[in-house]
């Protein structure tokens, strides 16, 4: 018999239904498993075993009444520790928030808990999650468990790297220019970028350009469509809320339907100068490229323009977002390296440069846009290089080295922020040593329908569940 992690998101969900399988089994199963594992892969920040516990004795007693179910009633996840979740320790990333626990929930928390998932606990997450990598203070780095010397990616590495070694059956995650799909090709996941607007960022929301969404990550892209049909929930209070679906259409129902003949742009092409691709993403480059043909699809390659000045806008916009969130006094002292640099940065621009910058990324997003929409989805690679050695971005204590090398990992990623797009990487490649390499495909404004029948298509077609680490 298989073991419990072995099971997909939504096997558990049926077999939890049926009853033939506990929710309190479930959760304990992947309590030990992360207590075995998380601290050696940086997992993990905050593992909430009471209350998870508790949660699946009354998700049990609920099957055993024969009450009416939500559609992931005692499925395991864990919330990405950006996210504020009453009563459980919510740090940031950040030393400076190490003992901070909210008195609320983002809204996303509450959906999730509505379809019946039951957290686990906090992912490990990067400072306010400014970096493509999980390194912090208050956790150790998390690394692929493809290759523990090597990074998980961030922002959503914690995430990432608990859903690739079977510590999660899935797991919430945020992207803000990159988080979902970096860690998700690092770790050989299914990780979706969803639309502006397509999931609530409230109540508060600290991004007044859109560029950070929420989405999911999984193993399987039917996992990652039920997830997604978790959080979607539309709430009038989004600044620029994403059209819902039609009556009675899922994400998951999109996971089972026929993409038909599609039309697909490709480009290596980014606004990053000078980015040196490795052989083994250009070989996936070029092999998904011929098994969408293969498929029947029609590929076509495209070019982008690079606009001038867009990348020391998109900076200066970053570095401006960085000192949103309000610090106690005192607090410098406990902040990373990169972040000092990043919010030095931003309190040495004038209003007037910041407006300039947002303007510039804005009307950079609209001509990226332009380009692709004639296109039913776009191929690229998702970074540049295999995962990275721990320690690569942050080596010499060189901040501004750090966010150099942190571009030209990750040059494809944050012009689909920009443009408010949605994106999905599909871990198509495998290096000869197992490491995972990860595509990315970008969809039309609100049509993440699309990229998750073709992401299912191309995983019936390739597979890639038989990739497992040596934690699994």
């Amino acid at each position: 018999m298989a073991d419990l992690h072995d099971l997909s998101a939504l096997e558990l969900a049926t077999e939890i239904s049926t009853g033939r399988i506990s929710p309190v089994d479930v959760v304990d199963h992947y309590l030990a498993r992360i207590e075995r594992y998380s601290r050696d892969l940086g997992a993990f920040t905050t593992v909430t075993a009471d209350a998870a516990r508790s949660a699946a004795k009354k998700a049990e007693q609920e099957v055993r009444r024969g009450a009416d179910l939500p559609p992931l009633h005692g499925v395991p996840i864990a919330i990405k520790d950006l996210t504020n979740t009453a009563g459980v320790r919510t740090t940031f990333g950040s030393a400076v928030f190490a003992d901070y626990i909210p008195t609320f929930d983002d809204d996303v928390v509450g959906f999730l808990r509505d379809a019946g998932t039951i957290s686990l606990g906090k992912t490990n997450a990067p400072e306010f999650g400014l970096p493509c990598y999980t390194e912090n203070r208050v956790a150790p780095p998390a690394r692929t468990p493809f290759d523990p010397t090597r990074l998980a990616g961030g922002s959503s590495g914690g995430a990432a790297t608990s859903v690739a070694a079977g510590l999660l059956p899935f797991a919430h995650a945020t992207d803000g220019g990159g988080s979902i799909r970096i860690p998700a090709s690092v770790c050989g996941l299914v990780g979706i970028k969803t639309s502006r607007g397509r999931v609530s960022r409230g109540p508060l929301g600290t991004d007044p350009l859109g560029l950070s969404v929420t989405g999911p990550l999984a193993r399987s892209t039917a996992d990652a469509a039920a997830l997604l049909d978790a959080m979607s929930v539309t709430s009038l209070t989004e600044p620029a809320p994403a059209l819902p679906l039609p009556p009675g259409q899922t994400f998951l129902a999109a996971a089972y339907r026929e993409p038909g003949k599609l039309r697909i742009g490709r480009t290596l092409d980014t606004p990053v100068p000078d980015v040196q691709i490795a052989t083994e993403v250009q070989d996936a480059y070029d092999a998904a490229s011929a098994l969408l043909i293969e498929l029947g699809h029609e590929v076509v390659d495209l070019e982008l323009p690079a606009p001038a000045g867009l990348l020391d806008a998109f900076v200066k916009v970053w570095a401006s977002f960085s000192l949103i969130a309000p610090l106690p006094p005192g607090a410098e002292q406990l902040l990373m390296p990169l972040t000092k640099y990043m919010m030095q940065r931003g309190a040495a621009m004038s209003s007037t440069e910041v407006v300039r910058a947002i303007s510039a990324v804005q009307g950079a997003g609209r001509v990226f846009l332009w380009h692709m929409l004639p296109f039913d989805a776009v191929l690229t690679p998702t970074v540049s290089q295999t995962p990275r050695p721990v320690g690569y971005f942050t080596e010499g204590g060189d901040p501004a080295t750090d966010f150099d090398r942190q571009m030209r990992f990750s040059p494809w990623t944050a012009q689909i922020n920009m443009t408010g797009q949605p994106a999905i990487n599909v871990p198509l490649h495998w290096t000869e040593d197992g490491l995972p390499i990860g595509v990315q495909f970008i969809g039309r404004p609100g049509d993440e329908c699309t990229l998750i029948s073709l992401s299912a298509q191309l995983e019936q077609a390739a597979g890639w569940r038989h990739h497992q680490p040596v934690q699994w």
